[in-house]
């Protein structure tokens, strides 16, 4: 006999767990959905109050429309909503709500206590729910708006409750998602409040005004503003000047008709207008919003709607680099000449005596327009001492073409333009006696390392460091590679003790957002076990009174902004992975940079030590060091 049906409806309470897995991943999820839904309410002072990290209790306070009674029960059952009634409806949202899953989503996993009232009622609602089953609704005083408290978050899902971070971590996210969502609604006053301190209290205003409300006064004097309007898009914000440009723990934020999103497109753009203005490990500030029709985007792709797709990307993105570009433009961002650089023009010495040239040769066939690099055909010797390395006159073509390629951002035209010039090059290289090659017969990266000699490196763009090897060319990231050599010496000195502190003589202060604050409190006794002495001077201010000797070089503050950001984005941790985790964002912000010279003798140091280490192909973060371009591909470039 055939076995009966098998395929049944899931109860709606476990339905209920399932959307919440997706909509509630932490207190800050749940802070973001409740001021969400105030917002739609036409609320324009909103409270925040949380105990706990949002563990034990997670209350929002607003004076928007309220709820009659019916609303009340009506918002907690799924996909229940006031936001949309068709389907048309989702490509005409002005609300930051409509899948009605939130409040159902939140009351799966919680315990809840509601109290509403609308204006002009005179008693309100008050209603009590428990793992999705209403446990009581009655008539209350109140005043009109809606209170609605979060209890034991995650209880009734406690898979979920065991891996939310400490209380540190988690008040960072939420004070993090504060700030998207009080940049995006200026006109809105907010107070949060956490275990009765009040971290921010914000009163309407400016989005300028916001940003130095939250990030600190100096902040305003930091960026610029952005403003242009099309019939596809009105853009307007702030970016912020290059010189103020970080490594880490800049302030990104885009908006669109009033939703924070994530936009790997866009924040390209953006980024590409600073790349020739600051160094590519660094990133600047912005504050951009983005005003488009509302039947022109989608943000019904993801439960947490951070991800919207526009239906014109493509003439945006141009639309977005040109604004900020003519934003720089105005501020003089493009900066100066540094005359101090090895590659600066070389300026003639002013003779007075010396006669003008009377006369101006002009190539008459030179056309800038045309395609390609149009590298002209130059004398075959100029060409080889060009590329030759300082130090040494033996070095392989395949070498050659790695130097020239540079950082391989050259486009294949110009790579195999070039090559052509120094293929047609090689009677003049056998005239200098250049072609003979060093002998590199071991596979292994360490013995191919070892056969090198002083000065047989070579360093392109000051970021790589070449030299052939017996399958090719093989490249070394020399930024990644001394944070390779650095981590391992602090991991070194963490097992054998304290790490020494080096007294400032004159300490430095650093202001840090809230979120930074709690988490800097929070690491304090391990940071003083790997050397710094800090002190909490208040108001997120800090005394830097101390660094660890090996750091002695290395910027304070930028050094403990970066420590922040990685502890911020690891969570908790235990301490062995804590101080690897420290150990590794000291050595990345100690480690040389793009503007770091190094003599030979420092580079070959520097090759020496990494392979002397226990993993010389990976930072600690698994970024790769070492790469080879084997024969054949050099060989396909050049044919």
């Amino acid at each position: 006999m055939a076995s009966s049906d098998i395929i049944k409806l899931l109860p709606d309470s476990v339905a209920n767990q399932i959307a919440a897995g997706e909509v509630i991943q932490r207190p800050a999820s749940v802070i973001k959905e409740l001021v969400e839904n105030a917002i739609d309410a036409g609320a324009t002072d909103i409270s925040i109050i949380i105990k706990d990290a949002g563990r034990t209790l997670i209350q929002v306070v607003d004076n928007g429309s309220g709820m009659s009674p019916t609303d009340a029960r009506m918002a907690f059952e799924r996909h229940a909503t006031s936001k949309i009634s068709a389907a048309d409806d989702l490509y005409t949202l002005h609300t930051m709500g409509f899948r009605g899953e939130a409040l159902a989503s939140i009351a799966a996993v919680a315990q809840i206590e509601l109290r509403t009232m609308r204006r002009g009622d005179t008693v309100g609602s008050r209603i009590t729910i428990a793992a999705s089953k209403v446990e009581g609704q009655e008539a209350c005083t109140c005043v009109p708006g809606t209170n609605l408290m979060v209890k034991n978050l995650f209880a009734y899902l406690p898979a979920r409750r065991k891996f939310l971070k400490k209380d540190s971590v988690e008040l960072s996210h939420i004070i993090h998602e504060f700030e998207r969502l009080t940049l995006v609604n200026t006109n809105v006053d907010f107070t949060l409040i956490h275990n009765d301190v009040t971290l921010h209290r914000l009163l309407h205003g400016s989005l300028r005004r916001r940003i130095g409300e939250l990030f600190g006064k100096s902040m305003e004097r930091q960026i610029i503003p952005i403003s242009t309007e099309t019939s596809i898009v009105r853009l307007s914000g702030y970016v912020g000047l290059p010189q103020f440009a970080r490594r880490r723990t800049a302030h990104q934020y885009l908006f669109v008709n009033g939703r924070n999103m994530r936009h790997p497109y866009f924040h390209k753009a953006v980024m590409s207008c600073f790349e020739q203005l600051i160094a590519p490990d660094m990133q600047p500030s912005y504050f951009i919003n983005f005003e488009v029709a509302p039947d022109r985007i989608d943000v019904n792709i993801h439960p947490q709607k951070h991800e919207i797709k526009f239906e014109d990307e493509q003439g945006i993105w141009q639309i977005l680099v040109a604004a900020i570009k003519e934003a720089l433009g105005k501020t003089n961002a493009t900066g100066a000449i540094d005359f101090n650089v090895d590659d600066a023009p070389e300026i003639p010495t002013f003779n007075p005596d010396r006669q003008a040239s009377a006369t101006v040769e002009i190539d008459e066939a030179y056309n800038p327009f045309e395609s390609g690099i149009g590298i002209p055909s130059p004398d075959a010797a100029s060409v080889i001492e060009d590329f030759m390395p300082a130090k040494s006159r033996q070095v392989d073509w395949d070498t050659l073409a790695g130097n020239f390629r540079r950082e391989r951002s050259a486009s294949l035209e110009e790579v195999r333009s070039a090559l052509n010039i120094m293929e047609q090059s090689r009677p003049a290289v056998r005239q200098l006696g250049l072609d003979e090659l060093p002998d590199n017969d071991s596979p292994s990266a360490a013995d191919q390392n070892s056969s090198q000699t002083p000065g047989s490196y070579i360093t392109i763009a000051n970021r790589y460091i070449a030299t052939p090897v017996r399958d090719g060319l093989m490249l070394i990231d020399r930024h990644r590679a001394h944070i390779r050599v650095l981590y391992e010496r602090i991991m070194s000195c963490i097992a054998d003790g304290p790490i020494a502190t080096q007294r400032m003589i004159f300490p430095e202060t650093i202001t840090l957002s809230a979120a930074d604050d709690i988490v800097l409190a929070s690491i304090c006794d391990s940071l003083a076990r790997l050397g710094f002495d800090v002190s909490p001077l208040g108001d997120a201010t800090w005394a830097i009174n101390g660094m660890p000797s090996a750091l002695s070089a290395a910027s304070p503050a930028e050094t403990l902004t970066d420590i922040i950001a990685k502890v911020a984005a690891t969570g908790e941790l235990p301490d062995s992975e804590l101080f690897a985790s420290i150990a590794s964002a000291m050595a990345r912000t100690a480690a040389v940079n793009a503007n770091s010279h190094l003599t030979d003798t420092e580079t070959d140091m520097l090759v020496a030590d990494l392979f002397k280490t226990s993993m010389p192909n990976f930072t600690p973060d698994g970024q790769a060091i070492v790469v080879t371009i084997g024969i054949d591909e050099i060989g396909h470039l050049i044919n």
